[in-house]
């Protein structure tokens, strides 16, 4: 049987583990329905089970009038969250600590006179509620993007929470001639950068990694590119179903990492599955 190796820091962060357990607080401590402002993390398969509990997904706002809403924890705009005040029975905020204090860092280098850059993925929930806090912000997640912006001589500069420390490193490098005043937030949660270091590491020791997660997750979707990066048989999975048995051939260790939205319980169900699966094929 191959042996199965976890990487540090793999799985849920305290931001969506202090969200689920508002949501699983909420759910069980009332009848009346229970909806979260879009998925509450970016795992469908927890999202899938929350809604079998009662925590039912809305698209918007209104969906929710009268009714108990919860933030997600990418966080939400100004607007959404006033809404949500004016028109819902209850809101429970499960906007993660973390990405609250990009929304404060973006709006105090609004007031300082900054034109402010977002690092990140333009249309993540994230970036989005974030810009929504710095009107005419721009979102730039690549050199190339940030070489064909019209910058002036002073721009601050944060980051999603869950970007790569090399992203910011590459956008850094493409607009900072020398001659431009650029002030840096560095709001990467650590965890990320902890979780994406422990993850390369293991990749490095091992003939295949398993990166456990939403397709839909930006933060495992980059686990899953740093790993394959180093090493070639990298797989990225939702599910313990999907895990197929040719892919372990000749295998003598696996490595496994999860994104920040994976709770223990998924992350111990794939690992059950592999241990099946490679007892298997030694025999």
């Amino acid at each position: 049987m191959a042996r199965i190796k976890i990487a540090d820091k793999a799985g849920a962060c305290y931001g969506v583990e202090r969200a689920l357990e508002l949501a699983w607080t909420a759910v069980s401590g009332t009848s009346d329905d229970v909806f979260t402002l879009g998925p509450l993390i970016h795992n469908p398969r927890v999202v899938s089970s929350l809604d079998a509990m009662g925590a039912h997904e809305a698209s918007a706002v209104d969906e929710a009038a009268g009714a108990t809403i919860i933030l997600r924890t990418h966080g939400v705009t100004p607007q959404e969250e006033e809404r949500a005040r004016a028109i819902c029975a209850h809101v429970i905020d499960a906007t993660c600590p973390f990405v609250k204090k990009v929304h404060v860092a973006v709006e105090k280098l609004m007031e300082e006179g900054y034109q402010v850059l977002v690092v990140g993925e333009s249309g993540h929930p994230e970036v989005e509620a974030t810009l929504a806090h710095a009107p005419g912000a721009l979102a730039v997640c690549s050199a190339e993007e940030a070489r064909a912006l019209d910058l002036g001589p002073r721009v601050g500069i944060v980051v999603q929470t869950t970007q790569s420390l090399a992203t910011l490193e590459s956008v850094l490098k493409a607009i900072d001639d020398g001659a431009r005043e650029v002030k840096l937030v560095n709001t990467i949660c650590e965890a990320t950068s902890s979780r994406q270091e422990a993850a390369a590491q293991l990749a490095s020791e091992v003939g295949a990694m398993v990166v456990i997660g939403g397709r839909n997750s930006a933060n495992t979707t980059r686990l899953a590119e740093i790993c394959r990066s180093i090493c070639g048989r990298t797989f990225h999975i939702e599910q313990p179903e999907e895990l197929q048995r040719s892919w372990f051939e000749g295998v003598e260790s696996i490595g496994i990492t999860a994104g920040a939205s994976t709770p223990s319980s998924q992350i111990a169900s794939v690992v059950s599955t592999l241990e099946a699966l490679t007892r298997r094929e030694c025999r």
